[in-house]
């Protein structure tokens, strides 16, 4: 079978995008890790299918490189709008529905895309090391570097760990500086660093507000691939109107047989 895919990134997190609206034979899961393999395949973080929605401009389905079905990805999202909006399909503001439900979402600038998250309510007892689910779940650890740390290594090392075994963790070691953070993000399903990890940086940005650890707005991230930008307004101890914002630029195009 051969797939015409559109390989995509967003600082640095790289997706292969491909245009499900004609209802495609569904690939396997061997197929996905195959298409999402750096040597064998096109390489890729996750691949996501834009298909048909009743309820909204189109509906994202994700999957992790290993080939599983994966949870909501922000960068993914980010990409996925400005895929759509290449296609034709949407214009600068559009509505999608994803994992986690419906999502909006703006072209703001040629090749930057702002994603609305979902609403996240914080436990009052919240501490670094409690999972966060931005759509995706979440541990943040704040660290006074991060430059030499082996994120393979501690980050599988808790992912892995008899707690989060079975349904996985992502698990984020970020920097505190004055006016930004930096953030590195071990991805469940990827099993690896990733450049950038969008549902990773929304969580960081909210526990590092939460813990007093930065104040302003918007909170710049720099990880790996990129810079990215988080904004939010936060009722009691509910985060609402969360906007993840950074690039999001086609890279290629071609196909493949699976």
């Amino acid at each position: 079978m051969n797939i015409e895919f559109f390989k995509y990134q967003g600082a640095g997190n790289d997706f292969v995008m491909i245009d499900n609206r004609s209802n495609r034979p569904q690939l396997s899961k061997s197929q996905i890790a195959l298409i999402c393999d750096r040597k064998f395949g096109v390489g890729a973080d996750g691949l996501v299918f834009l298909c048909n929605s009743s309820n909204s401009d189109f509906e994202m389905i994700y999957y992790n490189s290993d080939g599983s079905l994966g949870s909501m990805c922000g960068n993914g999202g980010r990409c996925m709008v400005a895929f759509a909006n290449a296609l034709g399909l949407v214009d600068e503001s559009c509505v999608f529905d994803a994992f986690d439900g419906l999502h909006h979402a703006e072209i703001i600038s040629k090749e930057k895309v702002a994603l609305q998250m979902s609403d996240l309510t914080v436990p009052e007892n919240y501490h670094s090391g409690i999972i966060l689910n931005t759509g995706s779940p979440h541990i943040v650890l704040f660290e006074n570097s991060i430059d030499d740390l082996n994120i393979q290594e501690k980050g599988a090392e808790i992912r892995f760990s008899k707690t989060y075994a079975v349904e996985g963790v992502n698990v984020n070691f970020v920097k505190v500086l004055k006016d930004k953070l930096l953030i590195r993000t071990y991805e469940r399903g990827v099993e690896n660093e990733t450049l950038a990890c969008g549902t990773g940086a929304v969580a960081s940005a909210i526990a590092a507000f939460e813990s007093g650890l930065i104040s302003t707005q918007p909170i710049r991230l720099t990880a790996l691939g990129g810079d990215l930008e988080v904004l939010f307004l936060k009722l009691k101890n509910t985060y609402t109107n969360i906007r993840l914002i950074g690039s999001a630029k086609f890279v290629f195009k071609g196909s493949i047989d699976v």
